[in-house]
């Protein structure tokens, strides 16, 4: 088992990570698009759906970054966003053979690392609320 302190620290690279790759995917959508899409990563349709996704990694890793910089509960963030990752897991395993190799092989490998990295960190870094 992790330490608290160890597991906010957990909690900040993911999150971090998540802003770097939302900026990414907003920037440079056909970067991360091309995972998913291979050649059509180019396609406006795709672009949109990677500024997407982008936004909402920024927003859930700044809402966990914000939170714990803030002293406020940041647990609720960091399970958002491993339930994002798993969602991220769950399509790219629905759309497998449909999908670059390689691409859905960093998706499945990067978004399951996020899943169970979020909940580690999100199960030691907050004590849950005792019940009255």
């Amino acid at each position: 088992m992790l330490s608290t302190e160890r597991a906010r620290a957990l909690a900040r690279s993911l999150a971090w990570g998540r802003i770097a790759l939302g900026t990414a995917a907003l920037v440079v959508p056909g970067l991360p698009g091309w995972l998913f899409s291979g050649s059509d990563a180019r396609l406006p349709a795709n672009q949109a759906l990677s500024r997407a996704m982008g936004g909402r990694d920024l927003s859930l890793g700044l809402g966990a970054v914000l939170a714990m910089r803030h002293d406020a509960p940041a647990r609720g963030w960091i399970e958002a966003g491993a339930l994002a990752d798993a969602a991220d897991v769950l399509a790219t395993v629905l759309a497998w053979r449909e999908l670059p190799r390689w691409g859905r092989l960093a998706i499945v490998l990067l978004a399951s690392s996020g899943m169970a990295g979020g909940v580690v960190a999100a199960r030691t870094m907050e004590p849950r609320a005792m019940a009255h």
